[in-house]
């Protein structure tokens, strides 16, 4: 790996050095397919340092939205975007025929995974034939969705190569993974470092020098298998670690008198060789409950089992079945039956402070409570004013001392800083408190588990 640095350009020539050329002079037109957390707010970078850029996505509210300068995004500015929207600068379209006037085109599409948890790279296949409908020789093809090692060149390199030009001869390609953080007030897409590996040094250089633009620090490594893999790296750490904590959660509850809490905080005083990770209901977000299982596909091509991270990933999807037993507890102390029972869920989304609801552990929590015989079942985020989940269109509800104490058990599951905890507590009945929310609180422990 090496730090990316403009002495680099000097390694090209040819028809990279002419695409350099253009980037640097910002003459080369920016394409983005996939308009969501991450390609726009590459898009909106590129469009605020002068460049001509055209996004293009299936979701057809989505290009109507920005075409009239509406951002849809809650990390960014809505005056940036609609500044660059009025000024010529970004435009959007359905159709993939737009991105032949683009010099670099970034792939920025999802990859879920199916009813079976194996990946989904549908969307990147289906960009890939798009766009060699419409490449052209000298083009940058930068795809940032993140996927299983060998995504590039076996799937993305093969379809483009259909256009009847070759990777790496008449066009550039690499794999720059997103480093997206919904809600990180420091960290950004222009501050963020990120890793580029090429099919080959020119592709390398050429994407490092087009990121560059406008993202500060650039590393690149060998080849895009090493960046897809360090990708996957950086999810499965976070899974692993958060599923070690989360057992010792437990470990702690069933032995009684160990404030697991306590002893991560305790922990954290040591400066070296431990980092901080905290239990909760679950893990949420596109990357962190996906991630394990395309590296554990990828594993079986090559007859091995990622046990240790599979178990990991088992061990954070049983949470939300543990929440949903203790909050049943704390109904159980109560002369209702389950099927009468009324629970309040506060917070949806899957991190505070954002409005994502992606993989959020309410979701799984809701279809337990429900599995369970507990059907009133309502929830309060002013984060998320409205919640689709079950089959059901759930909306939000005010707090009241009414309100909380109508409830048998309230269940704090996102840390948003809008809560008023101590109100909360005051006047809720019985409470599951997963995220340590009720720290520092005094009266009233008797009504909280956590």
């Amino acid at each position: 790996m090496k730090q990316y640095t403009p002495a680099l350009r000097a390694y090209l020539n040819g028809q990279a050095a002419a695409l350099a050329e253009r980037i640097e002079q910002k003459s080369a037109v920016i394409g983005v397919a996939g308009l969501g957390y991450v390609g726009l707010p590459i898009a909106l970078e590129f469009a605020k340092k002068g460049y001509a850029c055209i996004g293009v996505d299936v979701d057809a509210r989505k290009v109507e939205a920005l075409n009239k300068g509406e951002n849809y995004i809650e990390d960014l500015k809505d005056e940036e975007v609609a500044a660059v929207v009025q000024q010529g600068l970004l435009r959007a379209s359905a159709d993939y025929e737009a991105l032949s006037e683009a010099d670099v085109i970034y792939i920025c599409v999802p990859t879920p995974f199916n009813v079976n948890k194996d990946p989904d790279i549908s969307y990147i296949t289906s960009a890939s034939e798009a766009i060699a409908e419409i490449m052209s020789p000298g083009k940058l093809v930068i795809l940032k969705s993140t996927t299983f090692p060998g995504t590039t060149e076996q799937y993305v390199i093969p379809r483009l190569n259909k256009s009847g030009l070759k990777a790496g001869q008449d066009y550039f390609i690499a794999f720059s993974p997103e480093r997206v953080d919904p809600g990180n007030k420091v960290f950004h897409t222009a501050n963020t470092p990120i890793v580029v590996g090429g099919i080959d040094e020119t592709s390398s250089i050429v994407a490092a020098l087009a990121n560059n633009q406008i993202i500060e620090q650039i590393y690149m490594v060998e080849n895009p298998r090493v960046a897809e893999m360090e990708k996957l790296l950086e999810n499965i750490f976070r899974s692993v670690n958060t599923a070690l904590v989360n057992e010792m959660a437990l470990l702690c509850e069933r032995m009684g008198g160990i404030n697991i809490w306590e002893g991560i905080e305790s922990a954290a005083t040591k400066p070296f060789g431990f980092m901080k990770f905290t239990p909760g209901p679950g893990v949420g977000g596109h990357c962190i409950p996906i991630d394990p299982y395309y590296l554990s596909y990828l594993a079986r091509e090559y007859d091995f089992e990622t046990k240790f991270i599979t178990l990991a990933a088992n061990v954070n999807e049983s949470m939300p079945y543990h929440v949903c037993n203790l909050a049943i507890r704390q109904i159980a102390q109560q002369p209702v039956a389950l099927k009468d029972a009324r629970v309040l869920i506060l917070g949806v989304s899957f991190k505070k402070n954002v409005k994502d609801l992606r993989h959020s552990p309410s979701e799984a929590i809701i279809h337990r409570l429900i599995e369970e015989g507990i059907y009133q079942i309502d929830y309060s985020d002013p984060w998320a004013p409205t919640y689709r989940v079950a089959g059901r269109e759930l909306y939000s509800v005010e707090l009241s001392p009414e309100t909380l104490a109508s409830y048998h058990c309230v269940i704090l599951i996102t840390d948003h800083d809008d809560f008023d905890i101590p109100f909360v507590v005051k006047h809720a009945t019985h409470i599951v408190d997963t995220r340590n929310m009720t720290q520092g609180i005094t009266e009233g422990r008797e009504k909280i588990v956590r």
